[in-house]
Order: structure tokens, then sequence, then C-alpha cells
């Protein structure tokens, strides 16, 4: 039997997909919708936290709850990729250094790197807990060895477990970014030749780790929005021998899609049939643009799951604060964490598990993901604006970065370097790919702040895109043949 807020969830669901309410107008506020409706405020904020958690409205502080915007279902997606599966070293890789140097450089319109503006985290509020962790002057003198801060994992074993993941805070070990959790899981499970099945395409920082672990990628298909084809991991699993499978379920990095529950389920079945571990990187999975969080592999029974997670898309990419549940792995990551560094600073490990129990980190999410979503929005509307007709935007349901198929003929990297000469910042195609591919493929991060100078910057991009693919006049052409 329906409740009385799910009723009234259902009717303000159908006047926004009948156009009375659109995309970034101001609900009626609770007490009046209570009035209008001849029911509890309870039951007026109940039905708008269903709505919210289902992806229709978003709460604004100190605004009120508004409608979010939806997917553009005018805009392209690019298709599923079909990379040639079987193992390969890393190639390629050069430029992401430049890439990453780029975003410190005074004048660049950063565009490329997938770091969040700093108007998009919580500033003040981390300002105010490393103030407060800074006190305990004892406590941050000394080395916090594996596993981590107890505090922090406490509190990140009490967000696993609302998620459906329940973990010991003795699983837990704290990491300097999710990045070296994946070094970690990568070096727990594998030896150097060994072969790691991955999505294609990729976050270049996987690959990176592989190519410094000596490790060899076997790049699968993926659809942009349900991720891995887990019948091409099946076949590829059949032929080659794969010692581990890195995955990014929720979220991924470059695609933005989110794998529904039942291929989760299949793909951690597929894997421990063969006793394939499976390397979860969770890294964008508090930011979906629907409040309900997405499920996690490793909450699933019987999964030999590395999870690997972090603050630093969240909260902060300086903190450097990440961690990993590695399971039945636990004692080899333990140990080489140690090895590898020792311990992870003290005073952010204590910072954010401040931050944790005070509520302050769920309050700031709920704000963030609709910050997150219109900046995702404004920026395939730019783009769609700007680029040539027929480029293909994937349509991400969380995250803030967007996958961009340009015409055939057009070479990313050729594209990234004349942009930098303009000090505008992208990331090519061909570095997300462990064989270069996706050389017409761009990735634009949308979390900046946005002013003229982004929109210049687009329209800068359009320009030198229709550039490269405006035919030859006949009179260069002629040119070029009495030339030859």
């Amino acid at each position: 039997m329906a409740t009385l807020y799910s009723s009234l969830a259902r009717e303000i669901v159908e006047r926004i997909e009948q156009g009375l309410y659109r995309p970034g107008d101001r609900m009626p506020g609770v007490r009046i919708l209570s009035a209008q409706r001849g029911v509890s405020i309870a039951t007026a904020v109940a039905a708008y936290r269903r709505l919210e958690d289902d992806g229709y409205i978003e709460a604004r502080q100190r605004s009120g709850f508004y409608v979010r915007a939806r997917p553009h279902p005018r805009v392209a997606e690019p298709e599923a990729s079909a990379p040639r599966v079987r193992p390969s070293p890393v190639t390629g890789q050069e430029l992401v250094l430049q890439l990453v140097k780029a975003t410190n450089t005074p004048g660049i319109i950063q565009l490329g790197a997938a770091v969040p503006d700093p108007s998009y985290l919580p500033t003040r509020a981390i300002e105010r807990a490393l103030s407060r962790a800074a006190r305990q002057r004892l406590r941050i003198m000394a080395y916090e060895f594996p596993p981590g801060a107890p505090e922090l994992r406490r509190q990140i074993a009490r967000r696993m477990a609302e998620i459906g993941c329940p973990v010991d805070p003795d699983e837990v070990v704290i990491t300097n970014g999710c990045q070296e959790a994946l070094i970690l899981a990568l070096r727990a499970v594998t030896q150097p030749g060994d072969v790691v099945a991955i999505e294609s395409p990729t976050f270049y920082g996987m690959l990176q780790a592989l190519d410094s672990l000596g490790l060899e990628a076997l790049e699968i298909p993926t659809h942009p929005r349900t991720g891995l084809s887990l019948e091409a991991l099946g076949l590829a699993l059949e032929r080659w021998p794969v010692k581990a499978c890195v995955a990014v379920p929720n979220y991924s990095n470059p695609l933005g899609y989110c794998m529904p529950d039942e291929h989760k389920r299949r793909l951690v079945a597929l894997l421990k049939a063969r006793g394939i571990p499976l390397i979860e990187d969770d890294v964008y999975g508090d930011l979906g643009f629907a409040q309900r969080r997405p499920s996690v592999c490793r909450a699933i029974p019987g999964a030999d799951v590395l999870y690997c997670a972090s603050f630093s898309k969240t909260l902060s990419s300086g903190l450097r604060i990440g961690w990993i549940a590695p399971g039945r792995h636990l004692e080899r990551v333990e140990y080489l964490k140690y090895v590898n560094n020792l311990a992870t600073a003290t005073v952010p490990q204590l910072a954010i598990a401040d931050l944790l129990e005070s509520g302050g980190y769920e309050r700031f999410l709920r704000q963030v993901r609709g910050d997150y979503a219109r900046a995702v929005t404004r920026m395939v509307d730019a783009v769609t604006r700007h680029f040539p007709e027929g480029t293909k935007i994937t349509q991400p349901e969380g995250g803030f970065v967007i996958w961009i198929e340009l015409p055939k003929d057009i070479d990313s990297f050729e594209l990234a370097r004349r942009a930098l000469t303009e000090k505008i910042s992208i990331a090519p195609g061909p570095i997300f790919s462990a064989t270069q591919k996706y050389r017409n493929y761009i990735r634009i991060s949308c979390a900046c702040a946005w002013d003229t100078r982004i929109e210049t910057a687009l329209a800068a991009l359009g320009r030198m895109i229709r550039q490269e693919t405006a035919p030859v006049p006949e009179s260069r052409m002629t040119t070029r043949r009495d030339a030859d």
C-alpha cells in the first residue's frame, strides 16, 4: 500500500514530466506544499526527500528545492568502444605529465585535469577541521603507521556499512589518495609481466600504475551507459591468463556510466568462477547526481574485491587521503603500504575523521551533487553550441567529466597541442588507452568556475576543430601538387 508521501511524490513527478515545473524552477516551499495538499510538514519533507533521492529535485543550501537538470535526449552519445582485445604494454603516457603541469600554470584555462575548482569544495569546513586537528600537538608529531588513524577508519567503516558494505575498521588501510590504493592492490595480487583486464577507455592514472609495475593491459570494450562488456570480458578470460581485473563501476572516468546492479553481480560471479580478484575503484561513488548512492561490488557476498576510494574528488585532492578495503589480501597490503612510505600524513586523517563524525560531509554531498549536475549540463550545452554538428557527448549520471567524440579526421594530440598555445588545457583521448586508441576523442572536466573565459575557450576549440575538418580549397590543393 502506497504511503501518503510516496503518492505526493508521484504527483509531483507527473507535473515535472508534463513540464509544469522545468529544470531550474524553484519548487513550492515545504510549508506551502503542506498547506496546498493538506498534509503535514513531515509528509511534505518526506516527499521532497524521495524526489531528491530519485534525482528529480535538488536541495540548495538556504534556498529550498529546485527541479534538477535532466540528461539531454537530443545529444548523441559515443558508441561502445571496440579495442583490440589482446594483452599489450602501456605506451604513450608521456603527455600526461605535461597535462598535469599545465594545471599549475597561471592563466591556463583548466578543462583537462579532473580536479574540481575550489568553489566546488568545502574549503572553510576543511580549514576549521585542519585547525582542530593541528591542536592535537603530541598526536600529529608521530607516524600513523598502517592501517592508519583509528578515528578515520571507524568513520569510513560506518559509511561503508550505510551503503550495504559492512567492513570492520581493522580491514581499512589509509593511503595517500586512491592512486596509492590502486597500486597497492595491483602489487598485492600480481607480479611483473602479468596480464590485467581493464576498461577501455580508462583513467590514465591506472595505465601509469600498470606501466610502473611492469604489467600488461588487456583492454575490454566498454559501453558509455552500462560499462564493461561482460561478454567480451568472458571471452578474454578464456583466452588470456588474466591475474586481476580493474573496474570503476560507479561514474567511471572518463565515461561517467553507472554499472547496473545486475551487471555488478554478473561481473563478480564471472571473476569468482575463475579465481580472479576484482580491484574496484569507487573514487566517484559519492558524486552521483541522484541522492541514492549506487551499490558497490565489494558488498556482494563471496566477492574477492579489493575496494579502493578516496576523498580527493569530494573534499580535497591536496589532502591526499584515500583508503583500501582489500578483503583477504589485507596482510599483504598493510605490509606493502609500510615498506612503500611508512605512513600517511596524520593531520589530514584527523581532519577528515572530524568532518565525517560531525555530519558535515553528508550535508556537503547533498549540496555538491546538484552543483556537479548543473555543471555537466552547462558544459554539454556549451559544447553542443560551439563544436561542429555530429559531435557526440556522453551523458554521465555522476562525477564531473564528459567524453567527447569528434569527427574521424581529428587528431586530439594535435588539438591539445594547439589548445595549449592558446592557454587551454584538454585531455586527448589516446592517453586513456594502453595502445593509444581514441585519437578523435577528448575528455573535458566540467568542474570549473564558469565565466566568459570558459565560453571563449570552448568557442576557440570549436574553431580549431572546424579548421581541421574543413575541406581543402582547390587553390591550396593546386599549390600542393605544384610543390610536389
